[in-house]
């Protein structure tokens, strides 16, 4: 009987096992720890920032490749299936978990390091610096962040609603590995995904909790120390477990759209009481340079001048690792909303949507940052959390802008750690779409001691460096994965007889006419 239990529930408890040891080593040698990470974080930023730039840009061509062929058409359910949930839902929850609460903490703050902290390019403070500044974060928070959400999620909504397979990322790889994706191979990948989902997940939980308590103590005075935080996450944990027991359907699809609502309404009142012409003047002019220069920032390796390599390996090669080991958890949870949508909608929503948001948000809050830095308000000199709160500070209604921040961190910070519950309970469960509220009060409770006990010792900064060390192996995977998925969708492709030709043409001299219909 326990052998029967162990082999059933073996993910479950090896990542178990693998986290008591990363977390044990953040608690007893937190500083060894984190330079050992450091420096294999460095390394593989130095000797593999090469291979992320092309296996980022190669995931984006092959999803456009997928929108415009034949295989778009494909629905990820059953030919009949309709979408679970409606469009607007479905973007706020997909939008929430995937990157919501890193647009409210690198909102005013990214455009401003790039624009007087560390260039790109130009020189600190030039308006050369600042173009650069909007098309560069642009860059990182746009298509191609999503490209790489939207490949795994793709693949697990395909064989998990199409397939019917078990909502597992290695069932993804039969179509290659055969059987043989069930046994020890496909378990590692499985474990790999939970890891991964932890670590950042837990991470963000101890980030989110320190721009929430940034955020208090510049608004009320409240100390900004790890008790707060603490207190902040404990608070947040019963929230948000409470929100998981509901189900997708109520608590994460509720919040969602309040955070949806509360983050259209925070731009609008931005966008009103800052220089509104200046913010819409500074958005044009950088989609224009970022398309401009699209494929030149997609393969900038700055192997002609050292000097920027430093630029390239703290930003773009972080941010490319941080989205592929991100993307276990948000592919997952993008798959499980997404039933009924064809291959073109899906891809086409998801990567352009959230980029078309995220242009604007930064557009909007990194405008209002940087103008008052160009003016002579040095706001470089705060913490990232803390810039978004002192930008606020110098326009109308400051306070009323930062506490409508400080609640959409927190609704943000609830959803997140909602949708990580329930994706780690349900990879627990063997991919099980209706996982147990006892896992996933297991996991909330387990994600947040993890949080907790890092902020105390330290070891946060650590399991960051770990979540990109993870995101190198699991690039490989990703590569088997579109290999897989690509096989499996020209074998369907060919049984369906899908064609791009079309089937009927017009008799010469008899065109179409809606008009004459």
């Amino acid at each position: 009987m326990k052998k029967e239990i162990l082999k059933e529930h073996f993910v479950y408890f090896l990542s178990l096992g693998l986290l008591s040891v990363l977390v044990l080593l953040g608690i007893i040698i937190p500083e060894p720890f984190q330079r050992l990470t450091e420096f294999l974080r460095d390394k593989i930023t130095v000797n593999f920032g090469w291979f992320y730039l092309l296996l980022v840009t190669g995931i984006l061509i092959f999803c456009v490749f997928l929108i415009l062929s034949p295989i778009g058409q494909i629905r990820l359910g059953s030919p009949n299936s309709e979408p679970e949930h409606d469009s607007m839902s479905w973007i706020a929850m997909m939008f929430s978990a995937g990157m919501g609460i890193g647009l409210v903490f690198y909102g005013a703050a990214e455009p401003l390091s790039h624009f007087a902290v560390m260039t790109p390019l130009a020189p600190k403070g030039s308006q050369e610096a600042l173009a650069d500044a909007f098309r560069f974060t642009f860059f990182h928070w746009g298509i191609h962040a999503w490209a790489v959400y939207a490949i795994i999620g793709l693949a697990l909504a395909y064989f998990g609603f199409r397939k019917q397979e078990k909502y597992l990322l290695s069932v993804t790889l039969k179509p290659l590995l055969g059987d043989r994706a069930n046994g020890w191979i496909g378990k590692v990948i499985d474990t790999i995904t939970i890891v991964a989902t932890v670590i950042g997940v837990a991470t963000t939980l101890g980030f989110g909790a320190m721009q929430i308590n940034g955020g208090l103590s510049y608004l009320f005075g409240i100390p900004n120390n790890i008790v707060t935080q603490t207190i902040i996450i404990v608070i947040t944990t019963a929230l948000f477990v409470m929100s998981a027991m509901s189900g997708l359907g109520k608590g994460v699809k509720i919040l969602s759209n309040v955070n949806l609502i509360l983050a259209i309404g925070l731009l609008a009142v931005a966008i009103v009481v800052g220089p509104t012409v200046r913010i819409f003047d500074n958005m044009t002019d950088s989609i224009g340079a970022y398309l401009q220069n699209f494929f030149r920032m997609s393969f900038r390796s700055a192997a002609f001048d050292g000097t920027k390599r430093g630029w390239i390996n703290s930003w773009t090669i972080f941010y490319w690792a941080w989205w592929i080991s991100w993307s276990p958890f948000v592919g997952v949870f993008i798959a499980r909303i997404s039933k009924g949508r064809t291959i073109r909608e899906f891809l086409t929503v998801v990567l352009l949507i959230p980029t078309l948001l995220s242009i604007l948000w930064f557009s909007t809050f990194g405008t209002l940052s940087t103008s008052l830095q160009d003016a002579g308000i040095n706001l470089s000199e705060f913490a990232t959390e803390e810039v978004l709160f002192a930008t606020f500070n110098n326009y109308l209604g400051g306070n009323i802008l930062s506490f409508i921040a400080i609640i959409l961190v927190s609704t943000f910070f609830i959803t997140s750690a909602d949708s990580a519950t329930y994706v780690l309970a349900m990879l627990s469960e063997n991919g099980n779409l209706l996982p147990s509220n006892r896992k996933k009060v297991i996991w909330g409770i387990l994600l947040s001691a993890i949080a907790i006990v890092l902020l105390f010792s330290g070891g946060l900064a650590a399991l960051e460096n770990t979540l990109i060390i993870v995101a190198l192996p699991f690039s490989v995977v990703m590569i088997f994965v579109m290999i897989s998925l690509l096989k499996e969708l020209n074998h369907e492709k060919k049984k369906m007889g899908l064609k791009i030709r079309p089937e009927t043409l017009p008799e010469e001299g008899e065109p179409f006419k809606s008009y004459d219909d």
